[in-house]
């Protein structure tokens, strides 16, 4: 069973506030059991909503043309890495990450940050397709990728040698909402969570799921830690192989509702792991119905650009463009050339194709003004597609903050 362990908590004479913030106190710690050798018996309902998402996932992997793959993964991985930071307080468009990732010198602290959290993702993701075991050593180094552009890069890729909480204020754990385990806990229950990941005897989702939930109870960093246990998500997921291709979208699901996302957690601590797996599983086949619908939509969206471009040549710069766009949205002629693989001159003739169709609009970004181009639909949808799935359905707890919804 989980334990609780009382501790004291000494503040400095100097800290901020009155008597009562410079006082000790004591505070317990919340200890959870080892994972390595979870196993639970799972009631029919659950094996049936299992059912429906692994078949939710298939139909994803099976409804993207050839062509739109890249786009389709970039977009559903860029998704998912804003949604991931947005649970953590970190606000950003689709517009702004598309200008940061085209100029990077010229993105700000949170969409530095938001990159931080692509490239977490896609260090998860090669874990994920790697065939050697999982160690603690690979979970520290995602989260030195994620905290490398951010002012606590110090911390990247340490555990915590202090004890850390969730909620109150930042002076003490006085008034949090969760205390996680002690710091000399950390390293064991890492190393616990890594032999359980690494099993192949439980139904891949539940996996994931358990390990989600325990690495946010063992709280390993002094930052990051949500965006890194998000991240768990996607390496099992795709190294179990449910997810060979594409980052199902589940942290705008999770997040949509934040009570209900804390209370599964909850409910994962106080040893009721099947209402938490439950959520999560309804979750991921939320995430993976929603992106197939992506897809599809993104495939409408490159024949209506062909449409307007006079049907270009299979083989043409403009072709190659519109195949690339819903994956990089920004643009200049440059970036153009080296995607088309033609000559610069080439590359500008066909942007200004796509501008002359309506496909692409020209901007100015960074400190120099540099020109750019923009396709404006693609942005629309990708912000549309999460405004759908931030938006309440079932439930009335509300919504976390959603973009905001864009005309097409």
């Amino acid at each position: 069973m989980p334990s609780l362990v009382e501790r004291r908590w000494s503040p400095h004479p100097s800290a901020y506030g009155g008597w009562k913030q410079r006082a000790g106190f004591i505070y317990q710690a919340f200890v959870p059991d080892p994972v390595a050798e979870f196993d639970i018996a799972f009631p029919a309902s659950l094996v049936e909503l299992m059912a429906e998402a692994t078949a939710a996932l298939g139909e994803l992997h099976a409804s993207s043309n050839l062509a739109g793959l890249e786009a389709l993964s970039r977009q559903l991985l860029r998704s998912e890495s804003i949604a991931s930071s947005r649970i953590e307080g970190l606000e950003l468009s689709q517009r702004r990450l598309a200008k940061a990732m085209f100029d990077p010198d010229a993105a700000d602290t949170t969409a530095r940050s938001v990159i931080g959290n692509i490239r977490a993702m896609e260090a998860a993701i090669r874990l994920g397709e790697a065939s050697r075991r999982i160690s603690t050593a690979d979970i520290l180094a995602i989260h030195r990728t994620l905290m490398e552009a951010t002012s606590d890069r110090a911390y990247g890729g340490r555990i915590r040698e202090e004890q850390n909480w969730i909620g109150g204020d930042s002076t003490s754990p006085r008034n949090a909402e969760f205390i996680p385990p002690p710091e000399d806990e950390v390293p064991g229950l890492l190393a616990d969570l890594c032999e359980f990941a690494n099993r192949d005897d439980l139904p891949a989702i539940v996996q994931a799921a358990v390990a989600h939930a325990q690495f946010e109870t063992i709280h390993p960093f002094v930052d990051g830690n949500g965006r890194v246990g998000r991240a768990l998500i996607h390496v099992l997921l795709r190294r179990r192989g449910l997810a060979p291709m594409f980052v199902p979208p589940i942290s705008i699901v999770l997040a949509t509702n934040a009570k209900v996302y804390v209370a599964g957690l909850t409910d994962f601590r106080n040893d009721n792991p099947i209402e938490w797996c439950r959520l999560f599983t309804a979750a991921l086949r939320t995430a993976a119905n929603h992106a197939a619908s992506l897809s599809g939509r993104l495939t409408e969206l490159q024949e209506s650009w062909r449409t307007a471009a006079g049907r270009p040549r299979r083989d043409s710069a403009a072709e190659k463009l519109i195949q690339t766009l819903p994956g990089r949205p920004i643009l200049d002629a440059k970036v153009a050339a080296e995607i088309a693989d033609v000559s610069y001159e080439a590359a500008r003739l066909a942007v200004l194709a796509l501008e002359d169709a309506d496909v692409l609009k020209p901007i100015f970004i960074g400190r120099r003004r540099n020109r750019a181009w923009e396709a404006p639909e693609v942005v629309a949808l990708l912000d549309n597609f999460e405004w759908e799935l931030d938006a309440p359905t079932q439930s009335a707890q509300p919504s976390r903050a959603a973009p905001r919804r864009r005309q097409p």
